[in-house]
């Protein structure tokens, strides 16, 4: 059994003993939640939360407006789940600071692939250590270090999810170089880009919320209209 504890939130107690049993199966520890009020209470008297899979048809307080209010302080990977396939629904979903997406039904199989990929993002992160290496990539005022996986403004730490900021450290690994969004896709995400659909677009905007001044005219992370995506660093 390893320290990685992963915390599953759904009101069906099938599904969620059935992702429970998948999931200590493969080595993880396991916290199940039934509503989202629980979940939020769960992941502040639990420091040691890596991952959350949360569910977003539930009661009392759906999955979404938990995903906002896990948002304002925290970014631990998310994995929503949803027996709604629509495409509106995703864009929402990952508007909202999700990192991943599964549509009920799914094989359990194939979601703890999708555990295993956010968390080698994730669980080796420091957030309050800045480190001087050879993965760190310096763009204007920003500082990226991959190690860490953190970015700084100047001396102050802009707070990315992990998806945002490999977004971040692709472009910015290759300034002036122009990735399509399927391109982008398959590098951060590392599968093949079938329907990418909206996904990428909507972390571009999450993530120009953040680094740029005026998310209408950005000088970082710029458009390529009818092509993609560069980092300038000019």
């Amino acid at each position: 059994m390893n320290d990685t504890t992963i915390l599953v939130v759904d009101d069906d107690k099938e599904i969620a003993d059935l992702i429970k049993i998948y999931l200590e199966s493969d080595g993880f520890q396991v916290l199940i939640a039934d509503n989202g009020v629980k979940c939020l209470k769960m992941l502040e008297s639990h420091q040691d939360i890596k991952l959350i899979i949360l569910d977003i048809m539930m009661p009392e307080m759906d999955g979404l407006s938990v995903l906002t209010r896990i948002r304002k302080n925290n970014n631990i990977p998310v994995i929503l789940l949803s027996a709604k396939s629509e495409d509106m629904d995703k864009i929402n979903g990952f508007g909202m600071g999700a990192d991943d997406y599964v549509t009920k039904p799914f094989h359990p199989l194939e979601l703890i692939a999708r555990v295993k990929s956010q968390l080698r993002r994730y669980v080796n992160i420091n957030l309050g250590t800045k480190q001087e290496d050879s993965d760190e990539i310096i763009i204007k005022e920003y500082r990226l270090n991959k190690q860490n996986h953190t970015v700084y403004r100047y001396d102050e730490l802009v707070k990315l999810t992990p998806i945002e900021f490999d977004i971040f450290y692709l472009l910015a690994s290759n300034p002036g170089k122009v990735f399509s969004t399927e391109e982008i896709f398959e590098q951060v995400w590392k599968e093949k880009s079938y329907e990418v659909g909206n996904t990428v677009m909507v972390h571009i905007r999450r993530l120009r919320e953040k680094i740029e001044a005026d998310t209408r005219n950005p000088q970082i992370l710029k458009t390529v209209w009818g092509v993609g995506y560069k980092v300038e660093d000019e």
